[in-house]
């Protein structure tokens, strides 16, 4: 990503220790959103849970962690980045400690609610705060900022399996700690004047009211849907595979990694070759015909961990490239604008894992992948048809650093 090549990677490592403890806790925060993946057969088995109520587990996460996101802005406006950061994680090593000594899958999927609350608070913060505390420039303390993320969305799975592994409540004590670690970090290292400057306090109706905009609308409509396949593939998948929570977490790393790589590295890439909308008219086709592939391969597990992959490496480009639309889309405050999008599609996020299991329940087990390929296909219906709408998000232009991580944040955070 060419984020200016006169900044050495010297530059990058040379930061103030508040920079090193947030980057820190967003690597942890991202892990979470995977984490839970290799573990989700082992919480059916130990809990004697249903692979739907298993599946809770990601919509209770991601609905509350939507539903948030539309008062986070309004909320660190009012009260600066670092006390909602604090808020955030303090929130999470609570929520996720509660999960790990639960004794039934409902008050897993209860405190799972409340982690999501916890880093919706934290992960629409921890960009401005970096930027605010770096030195060496935007730019280092982005890439600084993007190499925290991918690492957490590769990582997430992997030690998931391998806590997992030993029990299926070692991944939520293993979080629980390593964020307590950034908490005490944050607290010591950042401080007040290194807060990123307060912003203008924005009103509490201002996401929703940003919907009635015609740009941002499409966008949400078609995220929603693309989302239902994404959280399919993640949240679906682990159990046609039939793999212990070691084998898992290491098709998921693998899954994240693609996914790291592709939003920071290729969606720019093509971003800069050809209108953002192009993208999307050939990525959402790709992963829909990836779905249909995953479902028909669905017996063979070698096959399908090879779907699971190369979804990632599209999702990637998805998640950026949309969301790289919403920052361009309007004129409303960027924050605004991303709490309306996210607040969205995370509920198509919400609704897919426990339809996923009932779906396979009912009809058979490749189903939830062909229904997942129709939703994705609806997405590039309303992409192609708002086309007038979105005119806008295709004018070429230099993307700002700052733009591009809002977008990579914001698409990879769910």
């Amino acid at each position: 990503m060419s984020h200016g090549s006169h900044e050495t990677s010297a530059s990058i490592l040379k930061q103030p220790k508040a920079v090193w403890a947030v980057a820190f806790a967003c690597v942890i925060a991202f892990m979470g959103i995977g984490l839970v993946d290799p573990i989700l057969p082992a919480i059916a088995e130990s809990l004697q849970a249903t692979p739907t109520e298993t599946e809770m587990l990601f919509t209770s996460y991601l609905l509350i962690t939507g539903l948030a996101m539309l008062g986070t802005s309004w909320l660190s406006s009012r009260i600066g980045a670092k006390k909602t950061l604090l808020i955030g994680l303090g929130l999470i090593v609570i929520f996720a400690a509660a999960a790990g000594l639960s004794q039934n899958v409902e008050s897993v999927i209860g405190f799972r609610a409340g982690w999501g609350l916890g880093n919706a608070l934290f992960i629409s913060t921890a960009l401005a705060t970096i930027v605010g505390a770096a030195s060496g420039g935007t730019g280092s303390a982005i890439i600084l900022y993007e190499a925290a993320l991918g690492l957490g969305i590769a990582i997430g799975p992997l030690l998931g399996g391998l806590l997992g592994h030993l029990s299926w409540r070692g991944p939520f004590f293993g979080t629980a700690a390593l964020m307590a670690i950034g908490f005490i970090a944050i607290v010591a290292f950042l401080r007040p004047e290194q807060d990123a400057e307060k912003p203008v306090p924005t009103k509490l109706s201002a996401p929703l009211r940003a919907l009635r905009q015609p740009a941002l609308a499409v966008l949400a409509a078609a995220a929603l849907f693309y989302n239902i396949g994404f959280f399919v593939l993640l949240a679906y998948s682990p159990f046609p595979l039939g793999f212990d929570a070691l084998g898992l977490g290491f098709t998921f790393f693998g899954w994240g990694l693609a996914l790291a790589v592709t939003s920071v590295f290729v969606a720019p890439l093509l971003t800069a070759r050809m209108p953002r909308t192009r993208v999307l008219w050939i990525a959402l086709p790709l992963l829909a015909v990836d779905l249909v592939a995953a479902g028909l391969v669905i017996a063979n597990p070698t096959a399908l961990v090879v779907c699971i992959v190369i979804g990632g490496l599209v999702l990637g480009v998805l998640n950026t490239v949309l969301t790289e639309c919403v920052m361009e889309a309007t004129d409303l405050q960027r924050s605004v604008a991303s709490s309306a999008y996210s607040a969205v599609r995370f509920l198509g996020g919400a609704v897919a894992p426990p339809a996923a299991a009932e779906l396979a329940h009912l009809i058979a087990p490749d189903a939830p992948y062909y229904a997942a390929a129709g939703s994705v296909a609806v997405a590039l219906v309303i992409v192609v048809l708002g086309h007038r709408a979105l005119r806008r998000v295709d004018r070429v232009e230099a993307e700002p650093a700052l733009t591009e991580a809002e977008a990579i944040t914001a698409g990879d955070a769910g």
